[in-house]
This record gives C-alpha cells, structure tokens and sequence, in this order.
C-alpha cells in the first residue's frame, strides 16, 4: 500500500547505495572470517542466525530496551487518536502504539515492515507537548514506517551490531586466556579484532549518513502531511532544550538507540560530534522547516500556486 506521505527519492535512493555497500561489506567480512576461522559452518550459521534475530524481533529488544509496553485506547486514548486520525489522513496501516516510562522527552518508531510497526513515546514527551505538538513527533515517526527507512536502518545496524560483538568476544577472550595459546592462535584473533573493528567503523560512518538525511525526509514529509511545519519546529525546539538539560547519567541507556529516536539523547552535540551523529543539527532541522512554511503560505495565498 502506498502512504500519502510525500515520497522522497532521494532518500530511496540513498537506502539502496546504503543497503548495497553494507551488503558488500558484510560478504567480505564473512569471506574474511571464514578465512581466518577455518570454517565455514560457524561463521555463516551465526551470522545468519544474528540477522534474523535483528529483523523480527528488533521491534521487541527496542521496546525491552527502552522499558516500553504496549497500550491500549482506554489507556491512552487521546495519544491512540492522534495516531488513528494521522494513519487515517496518511491512508496508512495503524502501527502498534506504546509507552516508556522515561522522563526523557523522545519517541521512536521500529518494525520490519507498515503492517508490523511499532511507535513509542516516552512518558516525559507526552507530559511536555501540545497537542499540534504531539501530532508533528507521531506524523514524522509516522513517515519513518511509511519510507520503510526503520526496516533498512534496522538491518543496516546488524553489521555494526555482530562486527562489536565479536571484536567484544576477541577482546575478552584475550583478557581471560591462560595465556598457553600459541603464536598463530594469537595472530588469527589480532587478526579478527582487527577486521571487525574495520567493519564497525565504516557501517558506523555509513548508518550515520544515511541516518542523519532520513532524518531530514521525515522533518519535511511530516510538516507536509500535517500542514502545520511550525509545530514539529516547536517540538524540536522544547524536546531538543530539555533532553539537554537532562542528566548524562540518565540518558545512557537511550543512546544506543540514538538512530531510532525524535531527536538524539545527548543533548546539544559541538563541533566535531556533530560529524558522527546520527541527526542532523537543531538548526538545520528548523531551517528545512522554515522553508516548508514559507512554500505553504505561499501556495495558500491568493494567486499562489
């Protein structure tokens, strides 16, 4: 089904190249293993193994992860009728709907694919928002299902996840060892560590471009569903200023699913940080915003197109 979402080829675009390049990777980085831990069996039932766990159930290790539940309309009904009458507007299939119960202002949409999607807000977003507010986070968590960029990050995330993993596994294997392993066992996990470190590194710098500019896709397909882009600006202002001010200690766990969210939980992010970031800056955001309000006014007013 398609949403009315405005779609964006270019972000098309940009998750294929993403989506080619990391499956490129990730083949070198099996050949690779394969050579260095002489066999093949192990490595491909694992990693095999690794990337279905990522994709049908990376909606439930979000939701775990982040203390969320599921909710149902009696619950929450103000919160299930703005995303019913968004889904409703979008001609889209309405997604799970769930709560955290996190101070921390945010929201985050995960799920393989339209018809098995969650969206989940924290308990502090919805005691920060107005309603117009509300609406503008749904509609751009909304356009993250509608895009189908939440699947693609999800599996673009799984090489960086098992290349941590096993540089985490050799590392420790090394720290723990008796010390009785010869030079070429030694070799083969330097080796090891070496190549998955490699491979974090470039998916990681690969996610992050392609995160930061999905970011951006949604921005502007939420501002023009809704037709209200100064609300989501207002949103981003408020959510972005109290995630700062919100103690580093109690954001922690948040961050390492920083690509899912509204906004980044790290709060303001100087110079160079803002390379590895998986958002675009605040102002950049509200500069894209700005423009959408002003081609509005402008196609609203008399004579406009």
């Amino acid at each position: 089904m398609q949403s009315r979402f405005r779609s964006d080829r270019r972000l098309t675009a940009r998750m294929g190249i993403t989506l080619f390049l990391l499956g490129l990777l990730y083949v070198a980085f099996v050949v690779a293993l394969i050579f260095l831990l002489k066999s093949w069996v192990l490595v491909v039932v694992v990693a095999a193994g690794l990337l279905g766990a990522q994709y049908w159930f990376s909606d439930r290790v979000a939701l775990f992860a982040m203390r969320g539940r599921v909710v149902e309309r009696e619950e929450y009904p103000e919160l299930h009728g703005v995303v019913d009458r968004l889904c409703a507007i979008a001609d889209m299939p309405k997604p799970v709907v769930a709560v955290s119960e996190m101070d921390m202002p945010n929201a985050f949409a995960t799920g393989r694919n339209p018809d098995h999607a969650v969206v989940c807000v924290t308990t502090g977003l919805l005691r920060r928002l107005e309603p117009d507010e509300l609406e503008g986070v749904l509609a751009h968590e909304l356009s993250h299902v509608a895009h189908k960029d939440v699947a693609v990050i999800t599996v673009a995330s799984f090489l960086g996840v098992i290349a941590g993993l096993i540089v985490r596994f050799a590392f420790y294997s090394q720290l723990f060892s008796d010390g009785r392993r010869d030079q070429n066992t030694a070799v083969v996990f330097a080796a090891v560590m070496g190549v998955s470190a490699a491979v974090y590194a470039i998916s990681f710098l690969l996610i992050r471009a392609l995160s930061r500019y999905r970011e951006l896709a949604a921005d502007r397909a939420a501002a023009l569903l809704t037709g209200r882009p100064s609300a989501l600006a207002s949103a981003l202002t408020k959510v972005s200023g109290d995630i700062a001010r919100i103690p580093t200690k109690d954001l922690r766990t948040a961050q390492a699913f920083n690509a899912f969210y509204f906004t980044p939980a790290l709060g303001r992010e100087p110079g160079v940080a803002r390379i590895f970031s998986t958002h675009p800056s605040l102002e950049q955001r509200l500069d894209q915003l700005g423009r959408i309000s002003a081609e509005l006014s402008e196609a609203a007013a008399p004579g406009g197109v």
